[in-house]
């Protein structure tokens, strides 16, 4: 698609992603960081090495990996309360779940062995997206943390498999369009979101319609659109790690 989109709120063409950053190593004391922006969302990513795992793993030889997921108070237009004090809401528990689950499909347990990494993903800035952003980064903070581990020799095979990353798609205006921002998300007729490994598997996808309904075929069209956007966070995480 060539040219400027005047449909869309940014000028967008309907394939293009918005500019994606990941810096590693933003925070000092974690195994492994970064912060990823996703145009104007900006999550803070950090994984977490402990030695032991939770009690259903217990003398199994397995790891695991699991998240946390959270956005600051003035991430949004308007001051939301923190959870901490409020209790966490229903969104939030589906979010952290979903990174959670989407980021144990890139790792072998065994290999890993018996210790469990936690992600912690920090919403400091919102536009779109949050959830996608804290997948893709949540996986640099995962492969800075193994990295660590196979350095330091306590583990003597790679647990992670491929990539992972998330990205939106969705109707807006009729239009099929890729990485949807607020403005859009907020209008969309259909959107959802799809995580991939690299290679182009799919691992989950969330998909509804809010305005308006969508065949088989538009699902198969924004699939295709969903590997596109996946391809470019690809790149991007191998760029913040090389």
């Amino acid at each position: 698609m060539n040219g400027r989109d005047e449909m869309r709120p940014s000028g967008r063409n309907l394939d293009e992603m918005r500019p994606v950053v990941i810096e590693p190593d933003t925070v000092r004391h974690a195994e492994g960081s970064c912060m990823i922006s996703v145009g104007a969302t900006r999550v803070i990513c950090t994984a977490t090495l402990e030695e032991r795992v939770p009690p259903f793993r217990r003398n199994t030889g397995l790891g695991w990996v699991t998240a946390e997921y959270g956005m600051l108070p003035r991430a949004t237009n308007a001051r939301s309360r923190r959870e901490a004090k409020s209790g966490q809401g229903g969104r939030t528990q589906e979010i952290q779940r979903l990174i959670g689950r989407a980021l144990r499909a890139d790792v072998d347990f065994a290999a890993l062995g018996e210790r469990q990494i936690t992600l912690d993903c920090d919403v400091i800035q919102a536009d779109g997206g949050t959830r996608c952003a804290a997948i893709t980064g949540g996986w640099v903070s995962l492969r800075l943390a193994v990295n660590r581990l196979i350095k330091a020799g306590d583990i003597s095979m790679d647990p992670m498999t491929d990539h992972v990353a998330g990205v939106s798609v969705g109707l807006y205006g009729g239009q099929q369009v890729l990485d949807l921002d607020y403005a859009e998300d907020s209008e969309a007729g259909v959107d959802g979101n799809f995580v991939m490994t690299g290679r182009g598997q799919l691992i989950e996808i969330q998909m509804s319609a809010e305005r308006s309904t969508f065949s088989p075929d538009e699902m198969s069209s924004l699939t295709q659109l969903a590997r596109k956007g996946i391809a470019e966070l690809v790149t991007a995480q191998k760029s913040a790690l090389s």
